[in-house]
């Protein structure tokens, strides 16, 4: 394998590395900045919900307890899970990509029926109660999801109101959600969590995308600079050598010693070509004496 082939492979190894590894890093850059961002959004949309469940808490529930006879229910007023939940579907109306649920293991309400990932996401949060959140991308429906999570747990006579004893809860409710579910939670237990989840697979398919495409650009690149280098390999290095090679051959075999050498660089191989020259002057005045 000629010298040209060699550098060409070298080259070719490095130049695919590089291209390799810019295209990673610009992926895992882009993939890092949309998980920030779907943080930064999902925070956002928390912080609302948490402020509505707070002022929900606080200022409306006392007042609605003491106006409402005890066995009414009416869930668009007395429930925080259903004004935040009511909130949350008119605030995504105009937007996709985006969705919150009240997980809960033993639920009022079918739907907030905790699916096994959310299962498995409450009982983290019961054996560890020091864990106050937590985030990460997750899998749903085939779509990745960067979600967040709150623990819910039980405080007071206010949340066993409605879902301590079924005997003692509002008339109307059970008639609504019956007795068998979303009943005989205890005090400080943690029963569900809020989970915000964002779809991240758009920002991470174009990630995708602009990893591969800046892969095909420096390849294309590399194949301009190798055919460049071939080009200029070709002209200024391999074939001044063979043409070198061969007049020394000749100059050491005696033949057309009156031919100069015509190379003419200002570099290592003009050098070579000049101590050549310079050899088959020598060997002409040799012969001549």
């Amino acid at each position: 394998m000629g010298i040209r082939s060699r550098f060409m492979i070298i080259m070719a190894i490095i130049f695919g590395l590089v291209t390799v590894g810019i295209g990673t890093a610009s992926y895992l850059f882009s993939k890092k900045n949309a998980l920030q961002e779907a943080q930064s959004k999902g925070q956002l949309i928390f912080t609302y919900i948490m402020a509505t469940q707070d002022f929900y808490r606080t200022k409306q529930q006392p007042l609605i307890m003491e106006i409402v006879e005890k066995d009414r229910f009416y869930p668009e007023l007395m429930s925080g899970f259903v004004l935040t939940r009511g909130t949350f579907d008119n605030f995504k109306k105009n937007l996709t990509g985006y969705d919150f649920k009240q997980a809960t293991i033993n639920p009022l309400y079918p739907p907030n029926k905790a699916d096994q990932w959310e299962t498995e996401l409450v009982e983290s949060f019961k054996k560890q109660p020091e864990l106050k959140s937590s985030e990460g991308t997750m899998q749903k429906g085939g779509e990745t999801y960067f979600y967040l999570a709150k623990p819910i747990t039980v405080e007071g006579k206010a949340c066993l109101h409605c879902h301590g004893n079924p005997n003692e809860a509002p008339k109307d409710q059970v008639e609504i959600y019956g007795t068998k579910n979303g009943y005989d939670w205890k005090n400080g237990e943690t029963v569900a969590a809020y989970v915000v989840y964002i779809s991240v697979e758009e920002a991470l398919a174009n990630a995708r995308r602009g990893a591969i495409t800046l892969c095909l650009i420096g390849a294309g690149c590399l194949l301009v600079a190798l055919l460049g280098i071939w080009v200029f390999m070709d002209r200024f290095v391999v074939n001044p050598i063979v043409r070198l090679s061969s007049k020394a051959e000749e100059i050491s075999l005696g033949k057309n010693l009156e031919t100069p050498v015509d190379i003419k660089q200002n570099d290592e191989i003009g050098a070579l070509a000049n101590a050549i020259e310079r050899l088959r002057m020598s060997m002409v005045r040799v012969l001549k004496r």
